[in-house]
């Protein structure tokens, strides 16, 4: 090999000129006793000893072949043994990846076929959407309600959808939910106790709606269809028509419960055609309105204001609307009384009988006549005050209607909102596709629904629109003779979109509530959490039970209400949780999803609570009744369950509740946020030395969590009080200067170590307790013999790494900015071992404040020889948008993995210099004595060493001494010396006999590094060259902490350790090294 030499020159300084500052030929200032490069050193008159080193051969340098990864990373071996590379953790599926929790009902379904936004959620959401209620009891809420009200009921409940479907996507788009769909997204969002209400909940609704959708199918079927099947006689008798719907309900119930348990295939295959079906009848209807006329439309037959049923106006099937005394209506109004005479009804005689159009079209003039509400009470003439008679053939009312009565029918027609996260396994990218499949579908029915309001106000009469039963036309579906261009296009598409519906109602509860009893968290329930053939049967019998009960009500109109109570009660926990979570902050609540916002999602609860307590308040209390006694419950229960959830969150900012509430359970990845402890140094004011790491601490505050600013100071507790109240004074004004939401404390012991594992393994409270140290980097290390200078630091970091603590270690404190200071460019992680995910979440949470706001994220991975490149940084890129975070991704690699003798020659350097410090430190009796050092030079260049005599005294503990003093050389004594002035000679004896004659001094010791330092040395060399190679002009650089040495290693590996931080950082104005807990702080899932 090429030879190496490096040229030195040593000085002994003057005990006057220790720390002198002297100026430079370019200005600057440097002080005396640090390395200076040759041109900015000042003269002097001492003098020198020259020398030159040669390295020695690649053939005799010691070491033994190794693995590329023991060669390029041993600074981080122990680290990735026990956690393993980036590279191990990326080669995971990306569904699986994650640094908490593993999901059980998580499946790899690469291999499937994935469903996009189109056919994964907008179409299946439309068909859940359009239900029975909009073929059977929208045109009767209009004509009730009046245009503007009947608007407004429809413009409501798809305003409460609509806000429900944003939070629902923000929700949705936190993480993936991987399995349970509805249930899982809300469960995990609003933790056990009220996931467990909110689901048995939603589960009832959910098997209600199956109820309803066959009572309406059998009410299409046995009322417009086929009403000669009834065997309870007349169906507009309410009576017999509610039997038939309970006899043949029953049945159809019977029918879809067989085919759920024996063809399961069938309910997906039928799913499609039932679409096709309702979308089909809504285009037939909307068709009808618009080519409709007085010319083509049905007749309807009234007597002065009164509608009257077709039956009582035809003889053989041909209508008389007529008053003439051959006709059916003067036959119902006149009889012959007592003494043979015949007596008509005032009303008949004093009103006509007309014969109108019952559906004009849009140009008749209708939509005015309609806007007035026509609330009518049960026993009235439809649309009037007056009561009926319907032997006479006049259509009375069969319920009390009002707004809030219209409003509970109507609501359950526009659930179904949450189709798409019930398919989140089975689509491509749920977090695109489910907001955009939602909010589109749930625009595309809304505008359906109020478009039909205003259609069916202009273009049909309003005492047919008030005709439930459509008794004035025969008994005919009102909306299916708007269809075009015949009613069998609507009355079997709506037939068969309502069976439709009902089967995927019967099929899709059972898996709901396997779901809930399979997180068992409500004891009861775990029965149904059992299989057979593949399907949760007991699940499915006990719903099909339910529903049952809901079919032998019989009456459409009093199973809805129960339905909305059920939705409303699921969509305001939705909102509640959305808001709960976009409020705390939560470090954990990222969603990709961006259109969102705290008061829509509180705009939503109130919606959904008002609506529950108008449309019916007892049903509603029955609701939250359900709800408290289930949450009761399971909280009594004990549900061991910790899900992240935003309750669990908020607890953690209450107080005396919070606290008990949150040490039950460790907190979950979700929920964790950094809770600081900053180890204060004070200056000779007992002031905070270095403010610039308090504002960094509350520039971390985006997390929410607690900051504690704390401070240790030597001595006697009773001789010191009155220091201790000083510097708690200190600090306040330094809290409430700043602006940080955190507290002080201020600890007194006999050493500074001891003092500061006190405060790591005491600080804080329960759930509040921090979890993470913030320490500031000692600048002054390596400038005496003391230990006091480095040992408080590596001390604290072992205490925190046995307390099983996060660290932050804060180095560049100076040129930190400010909380009030804005900095734009790049924050540079180089994320080298598996942390748990600290050095992704730190930069996120800074990101957040106004400092950091503007800055750029960029991830820097380091690959292993044996790893692929580009399948590293695509596995990485998925990876972090799993995690929804957004950042530039890098995957480095070591140039080469052979030792240069660079390294070789540094680590020599650093042995010998900690050689010569054990052996001074012995000279002077542990005196604070300045060590000789070296700074290693080009090849020919001339280096001063200044060896700086000072005993018993402090040296500068400032930034800048390291910024001049990163590499040093301290050769090895020989001899035990006495005085400062023996050791140097032999230092520049020892030199010049084993560098410049070759002469090999007898007991000098070792001369070869160790091997397992050199290749520490190896790895933190080649980190720094690539961190200064594409991390020059961050603003921040954020590494993995190297693992420190144990207790039991001794001091001299602290000292090395010292050296690899020094040599790992060189050159970096900001950096942060961070070391994880073991505990996961980030996860991907919802």
């Amino acid at each position: 090999m090429s030879e190496v030499r490096d040229r030195f020159t040593v000085v002994k300084a003057e005990d006057d000129d220790v720390f002198e500052n002297k100026a430079t030929p370019d200005g600057s200032d440097v002080k005396k006793g640090i390395l200076q490069d040759k041109e900015q050193r000042i003269p002097r008159s001492q003098s020198t000893v020259t020398f030159h080193l040669e390295e020695n051969d690649d053939n005799d340098a010691p070491g033994k072949e190794t693995t590329p990864l023991t060669d390029g990373m041993v600074l981080y071996e122990e680290d990735i043994v026990t956690k393993g590379t980036m590279s191990t953790l990326l080669k995971r599926s990306p569904t699986k990846v994650s640094f908490c929790e593993q999901v059980d009902e998580v499946e790899d379904t690469s291999k499937k076929k994935k469903l996009g936004t189109l056919f994964g959620v907008y179409l299946p959401t439309i068909q859940n959407i359009f239900g029975v209620l909009i073929f059977i009891r929208v045109t009767w809420i209009v004509g009730m309600a009046g245009t503007i009200e009947g608007f407004l009921i429809i413009f409501l409940c798809c305003c409460t959808t609509t806000l429900t479907s944003i939070s629902m996507s923000a929700i949705a788009t936190n993480g993936i939910v991987p399995a349970g769909g509805s249930y899982f997204m809300i469960s995990r969002a609003l933790g056990p106790e009220f996931g467990g209400a909110v689901g048995i909940l939603f589960y009832l609704g959910f098997t209600v709606a199956g109820s309803m959708y066959v009572i309406g199918a059998i009410e299409i079927l046995v009322t417009f269809i086929a009403p000669q099947i009834s065997l309870f006689g007349d169906v507009t008798e309410l009576s017999n028509a509610l039997n038939n719907y309970r006899l043949f309900g029953t049945i159809l119930l019977l029918l879809l419960f067989l085919i759920c348990f024996i063809g399961v295939e069938f309910v997906a295959k039928f799913g499609p055609f039932s679409l096709f079906c309702v979308v089909f009848s809504i285009i037939c209807i909307y068709i009808g309105i618009f080519v409709a006329s007085p010319e083509t439309s049905v007749q309807i037959c009234f007597l002065g204001d009164r509608l009257l049923t077709l039956s009582s106006v035809s003889v053989d099937g041909v209508m008389m609307c007529t008053k003439n005394e051959t006709g059916p209506i003067f036959n119902n109004y006149c009889s012959l009384n007592a003494l043979n005479e015949t007596v008509c009804d005032p009303y008949f005689l004093e009103n006509n009988v007309t014969l109108r159009a019952g559906m004009p079209g849009l140009a008749s003039g209708n939509f005015f006549k309609n806007i007035p509400h026509r609330y009518t009470e049960k026993g009235n003439l439809i649309g009037l005050s007056e009561p009926g008679n319907r032997e006479r053939g006049e259509i009375i009312a069969d319920l009390t209607s009002t707004f809030t009565v219209l409003l509970a029918i109507y609501f359950p027609s526009v659930t179904g909102i949450m189709t798409g996260s019930n398919m989140s396994g089975d689509l491509e990218d749920a977090q695109k596709s489910i907001p955009g499949g939602t909010l589109a579908a749930v625009l595309s029915t809304s505008a359906v629904y109020l478009s039909c309001v205003l259609f069916f106000a202009a273009g049909i009469e309003g005492d047919l629109l008030r005709d439930k039963l459509g008794e004035s036309i025969g008994g005919g579906l009102v909306i299916a003779y708007t269809a075009w261009p015949t009613k069998w296009m609507v009355l079997i598409g709506s037939f068969l979109s309502t069976i439709g519906a009902g089967l995927q109602s019967i099929n899709g509860a059972p898996r709901l509530l396997y779901a809930i009893a399979n997180d068992n968290i409500i004891p009861f329930l775990r029965v149904f959490g059992r299989t057979r053939r593949g399907e949760p049967f007991l699940a499915l019998v006990l719903t099909v039970a339910i529903a049952q009960a809901g079919v032998l009500v019989g009456n459409l109109d009093y199973v809805t209400p129960i339905i909305t109570m059920f939705f409303l009660m699921c969509y305001l926990f939705v909102n509640l949780a959305c808001a709960l979570q976009t409020l705390l902050r939560s470090p954990s609540w990222r969603p990709r999803y961006r259109f969102y916002h705290w008061t829509l999602s509180l705009l939503g609860v109130g919606l959904c609570a008002t609506l529950m307590v108008i449309s019916s308040w007892y049903y509603a209390l029955v609701a939250f009744a359900m709800a408290g006694g289930i949450y009761k419950y399971i909280e009594y229960k004990g549900a061991e369950k910790e899900w992240g959830d935003g309750i669990r969150g908020m607890a953690m900012s209450l107080a005396r509740y919070s606290l008990l509430k949150v040490q039950q359970t460790p907190p979950h990845a979700k929920n964790w946020r950094p809770q600081i402890i900053l180890l204060c140094k004070l200056d000779e004011n007992l002031n905070p030395k270095y403010e610039r790491m308090i504002h960094f601490a509350s520039q971390l505050k985006a997390g929410k969590g607690l900051t504690l600013i704390s401070c240790v100071l030597e001595g006697v507790f009773e001789e010191r009080k009155d220091d201790v109240r000083q510097v708690k004074q200190n600090l306040q004004q330094t809290i409430d200067r700043i602006g940080v939401k955190g507290f002080k404390d201020v600890v007194v012991a006999k050493d500074r170590s001891i003092g500061c594992s006190h405060l790591v393994q005491t600080a804080g409270l329960g759930g509040l307790k921090p979890n993470t140290v913030l320490l500031g980097w000692p600048y002054s290390w390596k400038h005496g013999t003391n230990d006091k200078r480095f040992k408080p630091f590596i001390d604290t970091i072992q205490c925190v790494v046995a307390a099983d603590m996060a660290l932050l270690v804060f180095k560049g404190a100076k040129g930190f900015p400010t909380s009030s200071e804005k900095v734009k460019g790049t924050i540079d992680v180089w994320w080298i071992v598996q942390d748990g995910g600290l050095l992704v979440l730190l930069p996120y949470l800074l990101r957040q404040h106004k400092t950091w706001k503007n800055c750029k994220l960029r991830i820097f991975s380091v690959a292993q020889m044996s790893d692929n490149n580009i399948q590293m940084k695509k596995d990485l890129k998925a990876f972090m948008y799993k995690l929804r975070i957004e950042a530039d991704i890098d995957v480095v690699d070591m140039q080469h993995s052979d030792i240069s003798p660079d390294t070789y020659e540094r680590t020599l350097q650093m042995e010998q210099r900690i050689e010569m410090m054990k052996k001074m430190k012995e000279a002077s009796g542990a005196d604070d004595t300045v060590v000789p050092d070296v700074t290693r030079k080009q090849s020919k260049e001339e280096t001063k060493i200044d060896l700086d005599i000072q005993t018993n005294g402090d040296v500068l503990d400032t930034e800048e001494i390291s910024q001049f003093n990163q590499y040093t050389f301290t050769p090895t004594t020989r001899g035990k010396a006495h005085t400062v002035e023996e050791i140097a000679e032999n230092v520049n004896k020892n030199i010049s006999e084993i560098l410049v004659y070759g002469k090999e001094p007898p007991k000098s010791g070792n001369t070869e590094p160790d091997e397992k330092n050199v290749k520490r040395m190896h790895t933190a060399v080649k980190l720094n060259e690539l961190i200064q190679m594409n991390s020059k002009g961050s603003q921040l650089v954020i590494v993995n902490l190297p693992p420190p040495p144990k207790a039991s290693d001794g001091e001299i590996r602290s000292l090395q350790y010292m050296e690899f931080l020094e040599v790992l950082t060189e050159g970096i104005d900001r950096v942060l090294m961070v070391r994880g807990s073991g505990s996961e702080v980030i996860t991907i899932y919802s």
